[in-house]
């Protein structure tokens, strides 16, 4: 694994010992930033279930300004902080060992706010939905905020979930991308109006 593009681009990242982690592949990782950016103007990410911290990594090699990096396994704490260090970008990034919901409701005392979150839960908790939604409750994130879902091919989120609108959808193999975004302000009548099409593709 290594970082694909911008300034840490090329540096290598360490993977977490075992098999508890699924690191997204450099292939699936090129692809979903040239769906969501390629680069970024600044902005707060939250990479959720870190793991190696690739995403996050990836999001602040490619412009973002600061990277929030949860993940309950102590191991993976230690992958993320040994990445960020390789990658130069440790001042831009604060990392937390703690349950994803519980992580939710720590933020929102902080009065954070996040344009970008990734959600790559492990395959078998299907919890993105309710995340998003407890997301959304918390006032974390910005109007308008891209959410990257990443699981396994054979399950389907919802295209709509609360407020959030799925964007594109696409499948490589065994893994799904799903892209959600943010609109808390726009109703269902005004969405059908001039709604764009949702887009899926499959490699």
């Amino acid at each position: 694994m290594r970082v694909i593009s911008g300034s840490a681009k090329g540096r290598p990242l360490k993977a977490v010992p075992g098999t508890g982690t699924r690191p997204t592949t450099d292939k699936v990782k090129e692809a979903l930033f040239s769906m969501i950016g390629p680069y970024f103007s600044g902005g707060n990410a939250l990479d959720l279930f870190a793991g190696t911290g690739g995403l996050g990594i990836e999001a602040l090699s490619r412009g973002m300004d600061h990277a929030v990096f949860i993940d309950q396994d102590r191991t993976s704490i230690e992958v993320v902080r040994h990445n960020l260090e390789a990658a130069k970008l440790a001042d831009k990034a604060e990392i937390y060992r703690n349950d994803a919901f519980r992580a939710i409701k720590v933020l929102a005392k902080r009065d954070m706010r996040f344009e970008l979150v990734f959600l790559d839960p492990p395959y078998r908790l299907k919890q993105a939905g309710e995340l998003m939604l407890q997301l959304a409750e918390s006032e974390l994130l910005e109007s308008g905020a891209t959410v990257v879902v990443e699981y396994e091919s054979g399950y389907r989120y919802a295209e709509k979930i609360g407020s959030f609108y799925e964007k594109r959808r696409a499948v490589y193999g065994e893994t799904a991308v799903a892209l959600y975004r943010y609109e808390p302000a726009v109703s269902s009548d005004d969405r059908e109006g001039g709604k764009e099409s949702n887009e899926e593709h499959q490699v």
